[in-house]
Formats: C-alpha cells, structure tokens, sequence
C-alpha cells in the first residue's frame, strides 16, 4: 500500500503530531513539542472522545468487537489504522459502515484516532491455540508466503503493516477470502499472494494466528 509522505517524516513526530492537531494545536506548536518531547500527553477532548464513541459501537467498548468478522483495533499499529481509515475515505477499501464514518473526517482525525487506539491494550478474546498439526501446517505455508517479511516475527507488525497475532479467526478468515476475491482492493499484493496460496494453507494460517 502507498502512503503519503507525511506519514514518512518520523513515526513518533508523525504520531505525536496527528494527536495534537486532533486536539487543536497548530502545526508547528505541535512539532516542536514532539521534537523537544516535554509536553504531557493530552487528556482526550470532547470532539475526539464523541468519534472513537462511534468506533466501539461495533469494535467494542472494550476493544472486543460485537461481530467476530469485525477487526480488533485496540492494540493495533496507528500507521495502520490511519492508511485504512484514510482508504475507506478515497473509497479504495469498500465497507458500507465505515465508507461514510470515515468519510467525514479530515487526515489529523484520523491520525488522532489511530494514536488513540494504538493506546489501548490488545483485547484476548479467549481464542484456543492452533493443534500442533496445524501449526506445522501453518509454518509451513508462512514460509512459502512469507507473511513474517512484512508482518515480522510473532506477527506483531510494523508502521503501517498490521498486527495479526490474536486477531479474530473469523475476521482473519473473511479478510483473506476478500483478498482472494479482490473485494478488498486497497492492497493488490497480498490479493496475489491470496491467490497464489492454496486454500487449506490459508485456514491454517488464520487458526494459527487467532491462537498467538
């Protein structure tokens, strides 16, 4: 996935800087407290608060999603979280739920809520390990697909990759099968990698995953 050279500057004066623009600071007030590093985080104001409201309507109030085919956000990359709400906005990424969510916002909101969640500790949400046979299974396939080249080892993440251990089995499931499909357009990459990777592979990849 492209993104746009702001995103680039620095991860942390980026980040630091999309907060504070979410709380109405000017620009350059707001680098030159990331870059000096001696400002206090911000409590959450009002605007923001009312949007990530919106948010747990379907993530969850506490970071455990009310549908398992919805994704965890709590815990996840800000680098991430910005580039698909910026996508749902272009219309790249087809959702009819969050298409007119984030549509309505502006990039430093969106920055500023990726912040936010980034926050927030990952939820566990009780799911059982994989069986040592899938595991297997599943190492073999990363291996052929090399999943741990962008999403690093223990599928933690980076900048704008997502974390995808412990994430939803059924989400984890339903995205790779959009992915196949190209339903999910915003990352064409992995929509060949999908294709390209037989299909009881993919399963034991996202059993594997949910359980890490």
């Amino acid at each position: 996935m492209g993104v746009g050279p702001s995103w680039m500057i620095s991860g942390a004066v980026v980040v630091g800087l999309g907060l504070a623009l979410g709380l109405g600071m000017s620009p350059g007030m707001a680098l030159a407290q990331s870059r000096e590093g001696t400002s206090p985080a911000p409590s959450v104001p009002k605007a923001l608060a009312e949007k990530v409201e919106i948010c747990a309507g379907c993530h969850g109030a506490d970071g455990k999603p009310v549908d398992k085919t919805i994704p965890i956000i709590w815990g996840q990359l800000p680098g991430y979280i910005y580039i698909q709400l910026r996508d749902f906005k272009r219309g790249d990424r087809k959702n009819e739920t969050m298409q007119p969510i984030a549509s309505a916002l502006e990039k430093d909101e969106m920055m500023a809520i990726a912040e936010y969640f980034s926050q927030k500790p990952w939820p566990d949400i009780g799911q059982p390990r994989a069986p040592k046979a899938v595991a297997q299974k599943a190492s073999d396939a990363e291996h052929s697909v090399g999943c741990t080249g962008c999403h690093l080892e223990q599928f933690q993440g980076t900048g704008i990759m997502p974390r995808l251990a412990g994430q939803s089995r059924e989400y984890l499931a339903k995205t790779i099968a959009d992915f196949r499909t190209r339903a999910r357009g915003n990352n064409p990459g992995m929509s060949d990698l999908m294709i390209a990777t037989p299909e009881d592979d993919l399963a034991a990849l996202a059993e594997y995953l949910a359980g890490l």
